[in-house]
């Protein structure tokens, strides 16, 4: 009897909370975003509406800086693998630094943040 109770005590927690992880799991809502790839410091610390150069993105990429895509509305996307564990993202976008991007993918959104599982990714004109 006693090896019940405490199964039971065990198991319905653990029931629990694979429910509530399966109810707070988010597919990801499919978009094309377009902005420019740059580095996530400059992101964040310039107020830049675009990269420096092709240059300065690249070497900080290549320094170890995420890069980003920053949206033409200012939102900042973090590039993110779906898959566990997760890699970098900077060699996928590397090619691309300093460039105008349309980036198709599966958006996610937590507390203000933005990430993107990137799908299709092309560069852009800086017109389009």
């Amino acid at each position: 009897m006693k090896f019940r109770n405490a199964f039971t005590r065990l198991t319905l927690p653990c029931l629990l909370l694979l429910a509530v992880l399966a109810l707070g799991k988010s597919d990801g809502k499919p978009v094309t975003v377009k902005g420019y790839v740059l580095d996530s410091a400059c992101a964040f610390t310039k107020g830049l509406s675009k990269p420096i150069s092709k240059n300065c993105a690249e070497a900080c990429a290549k320094a170890g800086s995420p890069l980003v895509i920053l949206a033409d509305d200012g939102t900042i996307y973090w590039p993110i693998a779906e898959t566990t564990p997760s890699s970098g993202q900077n060699e996928k976008l590397l090619p691309y630094a300093g460039q105008k991007v349309a980036a198709s993918g599966k958006v996610f959104q937590r507390g203000g943040s933005s990430a993107i599982v990137i799908d299709k990714l092309e560069a852009v004109s800086n017109g389009k």
